[in-house]
């Protein structure tokens, strides 16, 4: 350890610390004064920014039994000990851009954890005991390489915002529906192909980002007047199936051979059928549906933008990018608020415009 660094850790131990800055060392290794004697045992904050560490001591937590804060950005941290569940006071763990491929089983003791920054490394799964994280609010799971996320997440009662931009995600589990607290939701750049349609019927969730996810083409109903990013979605060139989809089914659906979901083709035949009749709806018996359909077909989640048909499980969206706000640069660089048409069908889809 050079002098400069053993009198800074030296005046923190006789001064009782509360914080400490080691951003920018050229570390290699966790500094071994740090955990002499008793080691810090007033310490709440440690920052360690930019080194070159490589791993963190196993009796990181014995020494530093005070940490709330841990601070290790851009270091190239290859695993984390199982003894990290050890620091339980710990409410801020930042571990962006280092090169983490596992993530411990462990991580779900920190009970006290608020904020877990895990940006820019390899993973290539999350342990489902991350849903052991109650207090949980901010996840940034961020360029990896994660093909889903664990199903337990929905336990975080507590999470407001996720981050899974940029990775592998072909899926997103229905669990996450069910998170009372989620505010946003970024999963942009991935590989999704559809949406749970019960995401967005939480009333706190109010911005979605699904941008650039090229294969998909439909949104559930429940999105409508969010806060919504979208573009770059359903842009990708595919081939036509190999199967022939009967015409009949062609009318009823998108004009093309992306096909509407067969609950979705159910309630607008039925919604168009009785709607058509003196008595509309009242002919229907509470007992002729499922409770939750019964209902849903009296108050739809919405109507196409382009032709008034209600909708109940699945929209087309088209983005309408339309001023500047003030909030540049806080999600990835957006400068404008969107304008988002909802549509019963890609050919309303392509047919909306907004001077029409």
């Amino acid at each position: 350890m050079n002098s400069d660094l053993w009198e800074t850790v030296l005046v923190a131990k006789l001064e009782k610390h509360r914080n400490l800055f080691l951003n920018y060392r050229n570390l290699h290794k966790f500094p071994q004064e740090l955990l002499k004697d008793d080691g810090l045992q007033y310490l709440e904050r440690l920052y360690m920014k930019r080194n070159s560490l490589i791993t963190l001591p196993e009796n990181l937590a014995q020494k530093l039994p005070n940490l709330i804060e841990l601070y290790l950005h851009s270091n190239n941290i290859i695993v984390i000990p199982e003894a990290i569940g050890a620091l339980v006071k710990l409410q801020s763990l930042d571990l962006t851009n280092n090169a983490l491929e596992i993530l411990c089983p462990e991580i779900g003791q920190l009970r006290a954890l608020r904020h877990l920054r895990l940006a820019n490394n390899q993973l290539k799964f999350l342990p489902p005991e991350i849903g052991d994280l109650r207090e949980l609010r901010t996840l940034d799971v961020s360029t990896n390489c994660l093909t889903a996320l664990p199903e337990r997440l929905h336990l975080c009662f507590s999470l407001q915002y996720l981050t899974a931009d940029l990775n592998n995600l072909e899926v997103l589990p229905r669990q996450i529906c069910l998170l009372p607290n989620l505010n946003e939701l970024s999963v942009a750049g991935n590989s999704l192909k559809c949406l749970p349609l019960d995401l967005g019927r939480s009333p706190e969730l109010q911005y979605i980002y699904v941008d650039n996810n090229l294969q998909l083409y439909g949104l559930p109903s429940y999105l409508y007047n969010k806060v919504l990013g979208c573009s770059g979605c359903g842009s990708s060139v595919h081939e036509q199936p190999s199967i022939t989809i009967p015409d009949e089914v062609l009318e009823i659906g998108t004009g093309s051979n992306i096909v509407l979901p067969l609950q979705e083709m159910v309630m607008r035949t039925i919604h168009t059928f009785y709607s058509a009749s003196e008595k509309g709806l009242d002919l229907l018996s509470p007992i002729s549906l499922p409770r939750n359909l019964y209902k849903l077909l009296f108050y739809p989640l919405g109507h196409c933008h382009r032709c008034s048909q209600a909708m109940f499980t699945i929209v087309y969206p088209k983005y309408f990018p339309l001023r500047e706000t003030p909030m540049a640069g806080l999600h990835n660089g957006r400068t404008q608020v969107s304008y988002v048409a909802y549509c019963c069908s890609i050919k309303c889809r392509e047919d909306f415009d907004l001077l029409s």
